[in-house]
């Protein structure tokens, strides 16, 4: 059988459902937002995250929490 793709593996990855701390990238992809957008909510406290070693990891439950906090927000005048 032939190797997957990288975006087979990319897409394994974001819907990867045993994945117990995702890191940064994979937490911005699931979001479907940019990696320095991502960084920079994790590093405000915006999306929760824990260090292990140097490296930062986000706990998949982090995800909807904090997608539910901006849903609760009052809608910003534009």
């Amino acid at each position: 059988m032939a190797e997957p793709t990288e975006t087979q593996a990319v897409l394994k990855t974001v819907a990867d459902p045993s994945l117990v701390l995702l890191t940064v990238e994979e937490a911005a992809r699931r979001l479907r937002i940019g990696r320095t957008t991502c960084f920079k909510l994790v590093l405000a406290g915006e999306i929760e995250s824990v260090t292990v070693g140097r490296l930062r990891r986000v706990p998949p439950e982090a995800l909807p929490v904090y997608v539910s906090k901006l849903r609760r927000r009052p809608a910003e005048a534009a």
